[in-house]
């Protein structure tokens, strides 16, 4: 070949390669280009379902969450906590309807998709906006973010503003809702029964010696003696006033009034309320919503329900993927897949009552409404046995260990942590369970931060004024639990251990209860008026064999070890210290 024509064709090479890295640099720029408008601009918009499918009548779920966070805390549900929720209900065919579904549904005749979901986040922080958007863009999820008007245009940096809402509604993932004007407290009374009177949220910081208070329009302003301090036309007025507030704001600020109300508190209006304060509120929220949420604790809203007396359910922040899919089994009376986590770990147990969901070192074990979940070890027929864990599950419910549980006699022995006590039991066949050992155990610490503040649905004014309180529960429902436990059986005698500290040592057993195996099993306590699931966390389980004259043998352990122990611990230690720097500056 010439000299000239290998020259030229060097030089056509060269020409490619730089054709193709341009090309390939300019198509990096544009990608980047185009994440970078859509993270500032959010370009990504909400793909509209295919409605002329929908031929569904039967009703539709409702869940509202109170606040979303990085990591989640006693009152926000963690990002990744919502991210395995929402998951599983898009993965069973769930669809997110609109505001005006559900008008066009109740007032028009039309049709729903087979499986409806209407989701919606409360409280108008700025965080449930930040962790709840990618979420929603996952899924191709609609959702509803509601607010208080007088948050609107405030210098409370954790309430996100007008402005913000409207950029948000753009893109169509996102309507907007109202939870009222205001979130004040009137006939508020402190736990020696003292009148405290109305006041602020901003005023009210610590609320755990409060033991009763009423919502701002759940009732007549009252006296020490719980007589009104203002006639029927002013109560009136008060009321009407506080929705004309609302309007004035929304207006202003939005352009509009929001469609959906959802009043504070749920379950008052029209369940025992004074009947003049509920036909006040009822007539203010008909002329200015076009529906409203009135109640808390049900999901599932059928054909026959009211526009203005729709239901939801608030999920808390210790409920496992499997709680709200249980719950909502419960409540819609459709069949759930459960959740199973991590396969391997699964299959080595057999499931014989609720759910199991097995996450590295942790497996949550849910009960069915007011029954006992269990699993059982597969292959754990053993005489001779130590299980040790982390019971992490709620204060107060029943975490459960078994040991030498024959299925077919019905006999066992059991290590029952329940409410804060450690009860040891034993169950011959045929007969009632003995109890061996009880012990109460040292408090749990827990602090204002963890309170359920809902006394006003607790407590009736007569029992506040009478002193005539329950006051035998000393934990709220919501205070989660830390104990590691042990129990050992050989021969014809066990041991248990609480938090390293031997409790029982060498107690005896009946000899009919011999070899078995080993279980795990959640229950619910009945303090807990709410809600009848209970959810068991077991971490860092050890389950080991240990016939007389042979080596031990590991029947199970889901305990992290080596590298991967150090690196759970490390990102634990790392996710505590971005909690602290968040919530401190």
């Amino acid at each position: 070949m010439a000299k000239n024509q290998k020259t030229a064709l060097n030089v056509r090479r060269k020409n490619r390669r730089k054709i193709i890295k341009v090309t390939a640099q300019v198509i990096v720029l544009a990608v980047a280009a185009v994440l970078l408008a859509n993270a500032i601009f959010d370009f990504r918009t909400y793909k509209e379902p295919d409605r002329s499918a929908w031929r569904q009548d039967q009703g539709f779920i409702a869940l509202s969450y109170f606040g979303v966070g990085r990591t989640g805390t006693s009152k926000l549900v963690s990002k990744a906590q919502l991210d395995a929720q929402l998951k599983a209900l898009y993965e069973q065919g769930y669809t997110t309807i609109s505001q005006q579904d559900i008008i066009d549904y109740y007032s028009h005749g039309k049709k729903l998709p087979d499986k409806a979901l209407y989701l919606s986040f409360e409280d108008g922080r700025n965080d449930s906006a930040l962790f709840a958007q990618p979420l929603l863009e996952k899924y191709n999820y609609k959702a509803t973010f509601l607010s208080y008007a007088n948050k609107m245009g405030n210098s409370e940096r954790k309430f996100l503003q007008p402005k913000d809402m409207l950029k948000m509604t753009r893109t169509g993932y996102w309507e907007l809702g109202t939870n009222g004007n205001r979130l004040t407290y009137i006939n508020i009374f402190d736990d020696e029964g003292r009148y405290v009177g109305v006041k602020e949220e901003r005023e009210l910081t610590v609320k755990s010696n409060v033991e009763y208070y009423n919502h701002y329009l759940m009732d007549f302003i009252r006296d020490e003696n719980m007589i009104p301090l203002e006639n029927r036309a002013e109560m009136e007025e008060r009321i009407r006033a506080d929705y004309a507030a609302m309007d004035k704001v929304y207006s202003e600020s939005l352009g509009y009034v929001p469609v959906t109300y959802m009043i504070m508190h749920a379950n008052a209006l029209g369940g025992g309320m004074n009947q003049l304060v509920a036909n006040a509120n009822t007539d203010q929220i008909r002329q200015l919503f076009g529906m409203n949420f009135n109640r808390e604790g049900v999901a599932f809203n059928s054909k026959d329900s009211d526009l203005y007396n729709l239901t939801r359910v608030q999920p808390a922040p210790y409920w496992s993927t499997n709680h709200l899919l249980m719950k909502l089994r419960k409540d819609q009376g459709q069949p759930m897949q459960f959740v199973r986590g991590d396969e391997e770990q699964a299959d080595k147990w057999e499931l014989l009552g609720g759910a199991a969901e097995f996450t590295d070192n942790r497996m949550v074990v849910t009960s069915p409404p007011s029954q006992a979940g269990t699993v059982y070890l597969k292959g754990s027929g053993e005489q001779d046995v130590t299980v040790s864990a982390k019971a992490l599950g709620n204060v107060v419910g029943r975490q459960s260990v078994y040991v030498r549980y024959d299925r077919t006699k019905g006999s066992y022995l059991r290590l029952l942590l329940e409410n804060n006590h450690v009860v040891v039991e034993q169950k011959k066949s045929g007969q009632a369970p003995e109890e061996l050992f009880t012990y109460a155990l040292p408090k749990v610490a827990w602090g204002e931060e963890d309170l359920q503040f809902d006394k006003a649905s607790v407590y009736t004014k007569e029992q506040t004024l009478s002193g005539d309180r329950d006051d035998e529960n000393e934990y709220p429902v919501n205070i989660l639990g830390d104990r590691w436990l042990e129990i050992s059986v050989k021969g014809d005698s066990l041991s248990v251990s609480v938090d390293r500290q031997l409790l029982l040592d060498r107690q005896p057993v009946d000899a009919s209860i011999g070899a078995g195996g080993v279980a795990l099993e959640s229950e619910y306590h009945e303090q807990n008026e709410k809600d009848d699931i209970y959810d068991a966390v077991f971490e860092d389980v050890t389950i080991v064999s240990e016939p007389p004259g042979a080596e031990p043998k590991l029947l199970f352990t889901n305990k992290p070890s080596g590298l991967a122990g150090v690196l759970t611990g490390v990102q634990r230690s790392m996710n505590r210290a971005v909690d602290w720097a968040v919530g401190t500056f």
